[in-house]
């Protein structure tokens, strides 16, 4: 879960178009709703607006919601809540709440915060002309439209997300996400490709695609391209040089896809596929569709073809009627396993789900001693993954300062900083790791004797 905000570098655009109507956007979840986020902005700016830094320097306020867990939920409905103050100071703003809390609860939002002017639900762009007219004239055909970080901003994306398949078709039984996003439904590969071209032109050098259960993409299409063909047909486009892929189910990762991450270059041997549970009976309840076993037959298939893949995973603990042996089962998976980053989550119940209707029988404290001996199973693995790294040299791409270091991902999406003076953002470069922490690396750029950032030749 992430908090996304504009930067202060975008006052610029601002200033230097004085008169313009602004916009602000606060965006909270996971990245398909900074996806979304972007597709709004690209829509305003196509439509005259341009950024603003704060809320309380904005024409238009939208706020893109979460709710797959109740950290998430309570800070999205804290902001809107915070909003009101907005709204009495000026009545002219108008504000927009969209996400995955608000499908089918507008009735009862809207009483509840009455001085939000719109309630749209994920993808709805075209509800937004009801608060901005001038969006009437604007082609929502969203693979046209220059996207967010583009057009006059400080410090443009390197990275980006494209969006291939919405919605989801399985219901497992703790998930929100199908009652909010609806059925599965899949770009065409031509929109995603020409989408990805126009990154590419715009200087991003590296996309993933997104979706719910991305590795479904293409069945409601005509011919059924799955996501192998998709990856091949990015994999042509000049100027992206690196491609990720997330959230994937393991039910759908079939030998063909896993052999495309293997012989594309451009895909990165990284491979995000959650796991939830390592008991078969939670599986069951959690109606994930698959055994254990068979996951495990998927995680060392994935290996075989790919040896230095690197693997992220899912887990929930306390979920109802978890048992500690059950829980016990799961620690031992990860134990076998050894993923390099782990996701934990203590179950919460979303109303409207399955499990809901269950006895949240798991006391809180059991979930929280739970959660820590995963965090702490996974630190020492993650660590010792880790230092394997030290002393070679890993190829990153920069896309960022934090802190006062550069910032970057290996190909496996190992994190990565270091320092040195000058502008290495946008750039692929080796650095030999000198340190590692469970969490990322620490180096120093090869320069080859050169006073110039070693830049690998692609």
């Amino acid at each position: 879960m992430q908090l996304i905000q504009l930067q202060p570098a975008l006052a610029s655009i601002v200033d230097a178009v004085p008169g313009a109507k602004r916009f602000h956007i606060w965006t909270i979840g996971c990245q398909m709703n900074e996806a979304e986020s972007a597709k709004a902005a690209a829509l305003l700016r196509q439509a005259g607006y341009v950024p603003a830094v704060r809320e309380w320097d904005a024409d238009i306020v939208i706020v893109n919601t979460c709710v797959v867990r109740q950290q998430a939920e309570d800070k999205a409905l804290g902001y809107i809540g915070a909003l009101a103050r907005l709204k009495r100071r000026r009545p002219d703003v108008r504000i927009a709440v969209t996400g995955c809390l608000v499908t089918g609860q507008e009735r009862r939002l809207a009483e509840r915060f009455p001085w939000v002017d719109l309630w749209y639900g994920p993808s709805e762009f075209e509800r937004l002309v009801s608060l901005v007219p001038e969006l009437a004239d604007v082609d929502i055909d969203l693979v046209e439209l220059p996207h967010y970080y583009d057009e006059g901003q400080a410090d443009p994306e390197v990275t980006a997300f494209v969006p291939v398949i919405y919605g989801c078709n399985f219901v497992c039984s703790y998930c929100i996400v199908p009652y909010r996003r609806g059925r599965e439904r899949s770009r065409p590969v031509e929109q995603v490709v020409a989408e990805v071209e126009k990154l590419a032109a715009r200087g991003v050098r590296e996309v993933t695609l997104l979706g719910q259960t991305v590795n479904a993409y293409g069945h409601d299409l005509p011919g059924q391209p799955d996501l192998a063909d998709l990856l091949e047909r990015v994999h042509d486009v000049p100027g992206i040089e690196r491609i990720r892929f997330l959230t994937s189910h393991p039910k759908y990762f079939s030998d063909k896809l896993i052999r495309a991450v293997a012989d594309l270059p451009k895909v990165c041997e990284h491979v995000n596929l959650p796991v939830q549970s390592g008991d078969n009976e939670v599986l069951r309840r959690m109606r994930r569709h698959y055994t254990v076993e068979e996951y495990r037959e998927r995680i060392a298939r994935i290996r075989e073809l790919i040896p230095d893949v690197t693997l992220s995973t899912d887990i929930i603990v306390g979920f109802p009627g978890e048992t500690e042996e059950q829980f016990l089962n799961t620690y031992r998976l990860l134990e076998e396993i050894r993923f390099d980053k782990v996701h934990v989550a203590m179950y919460s119940p979303r109303p409207g789900t399955l499990s809901a209707r269950w006895p949240d029988d798991v006391p809180r404290e059991e979930k929280r001693r739970r959660h820590r001996a995963v965090e702490q199973l996974q630190e020492r693995i993650a660590r010792e993954r880790n230092e394997r790294y030290v002393g070679r040299t890993v190829e990153i791409l920069v896309d960022g300062l934090a802190r006062g270091r550069w910032r970057g991902r290996t190909r496996g999406n190992t994190l990565v900083f270091f320092e040195a003076p000058g502008d290495w953002r946008g750039r692929f470069v080796e650095v030999r790791v000198t340190q590692a922490s469970p969490w990322y690396l620490l180096g120093e750029p090869v320069t080859g004797g050169s006073a110039e950032p070693a830049i690998l030749t692609r």
